[in-house]
């Protein structure tokens, strides 16, 4: 049976105190709709429908930056999540699957959640996923007779019997599509809100002789994020998740509290990372590579064997071959080093190309930048770059070639030759006596006059 995930972003989010839409706002360097939609993407939809409202022009474009194929249609009024609901049947018109229902701030619903309500669906009309809360608050509560699911009440509509029951709703239901929406047109706001409640259209669906049930789930699957310490608790949640994760794959975290992971880092088997390490967006660590102490790697590619730190930084597009070993205080930007090259010191390699075995000396650059533009340095095999010394982009230096110490490259050096580009030095004779005297006398003098 095909799959369609509606995806309801319309909320503002006040309690975020942001400009931001709420589900904007980032764990693990994506939006939390990006979270949502990955969680979606498990079931592989046909179609994905993603309901904004408030600041739609920006959650359209998150939506459609993570998946091209997302639909995006407005809410132009809040008018409760079964109006929200609604606005998506014209994006599924015709459609004749099964339809799941989602919410951009909730984030850690699972795959596994999300297909036991698809097998559930097989055999029932309508499916509710719901969790046993330790502390039931203001959730709306699942009214179940056997296993059968009877109604959906909100808290504000309920009475104290129902307030006693502790199944609760997480708002996710999944139905087959034109089922859905004619249970929805069904609905009204007869309510102390209101407002059109999605929730409804379990009492009206047990009306019409349909049935439905509820699939549970852990209820740290359902954390909604409405405020900034509730996205604080998620972060936690997830960098948790992720640091017990890659330890059950065979990485070893040496600090794992101290290792922070994004959304999409991908670590191979027998890697090591050590204290206070950072994962942003984008980055790919294979297997038995190290990425030491205080390090920070963004949109970058290590592999395996390789190196990195500490304390050293990777920006976006650093690719490493294998046994590649950059060192303490190293930053490399949009730069290719081949197998066995290093950088083991206080140096910056930005657009460049390093060949295999090449060793670059402590404190090079690749001056890249002109002001407007960037420039290509291209370094070749088995070259040994000397310490501080300055490549002045674009420039080619030729296989088993070498820079002297201090040496600034601003033409190309051939294959096996070595560039000396520096001032020649000048002994001044007793110069340095003479000043140190002068200036001595200078200090003694002012120290006087105080």
């Amino acid at each position: 049976m095909a799959v369609a995930l509606i995806i309801l972003a319309a909320g503002k989010g006040s309690r975020m105190k942001s400009d931001l839409p709420k589900v904007l706002h980032k764990i693990a360097g994506a939006p939390l709709l990006v979270h949502a939609m990955k969680s979606g993407a498990s079931l592989e939809p046909e179609k994905t429908i993603v309901v904004t409202g408030h600041g739609a022009e920006l959650v359209e474009a998150a939506a459609r930056d993570w998946s091209d194929d997302a639909q995006v249609v407005l809410q132009s009024e809040q008018l409760g999540t079964g109006h929200a609901v609604l606005q998506a049947q014209g994006a599924l018109d015709g459609f004749e699957g099964d339809a799941i229902v989602l919410y951009g701030d909730t984030p850690f619903i699972q795959a596994e959640t999300l297909e036991a309500m698809i097998a559930a669906r097989a055999e029932n009309d309508v499916v509710v996923l719901g969790f046993d809360a330790a502390d039931p608050g203001r959730y709306g509560r699942l009214v179940m007779q056997g296993d059968a699911l009877d109604a959906i009440i909100e808290y504000k509509d309920a009475d104290d019997t129902t307030r006693a029951i502790t199944l609760c709703n997480s708002g996710v239901i999944c139905a087959k599509s034109d089922v859905l929406f004619d249970l929805l047109d069904k609905v009204t706001d007869e309510n102390a809100a209101g407002e059109y409640y999605l929730t409804d259209i379990i009492g009206i669906a047990r009306a019409q002789g349909l049935s439905a049930t509820v699939v549970r789930c852990n209820e740290a699957e359902t954390m909604g994020i409405n405020s900034r310490a509730e996205l604080a608790v998620a972060e936690v949640a997830f960098q948790t998740r992720a640091r017990s994760d890659a330890m059950e794959n065979g990485v070893t975290l040496q600090a794992p509290d101290t290792v922070y992971f994004s959304h999409d880092t991908y670590i191979g088997t027998d890697a090591i990372i050590e204290p206070n390490v950072v994962f942003a967006v984008g980055v790919t660590v294979e297997n038995n590579a190290t990425i030491r102490a205080f390090s920070h790697l963004e949109g970058c590619h290590v592999s395996r064997d390789s190196v990195v730190g500490p304390y050293a930084r990777l920006r976006p597009g650093a690719e490493l071959a294998e046994g590649v070993k950059i060192g303490n205080f190293v930053e490399i930007k949009n730069a290719s080093l081949d197998a066995g090259s290093k950088v083991n010191h206080l140096s910056y390699i930005g657009d460049a190309q390093v060949g295999e075995r090449t060793n670059i000396g402590a404190g090079t650059i690749t001056c890249n930048y002109d002001g407007v533009f960037k420039h290509k340095t291209t370094i070749g095999a088995d070259v040994f770059v000397g310490s501080n010394t300055m490549l002045v982009a674009p420039v080619t230096l030729g296989d088993a070639s070498m820079t002297a110490t201090g040496t600034v490259v601003t033409r190309d050096v051939p294959d096996g030759d070595l560039a000396v580009g520096r001032a020649r030095q000048e002994n001044k004779a007793g110069f340095a006596r003479r000043m140190f005297e002068k200036l001595k006398s200078k200090k003694a003098e002012a120290a006087k006059e105080t």
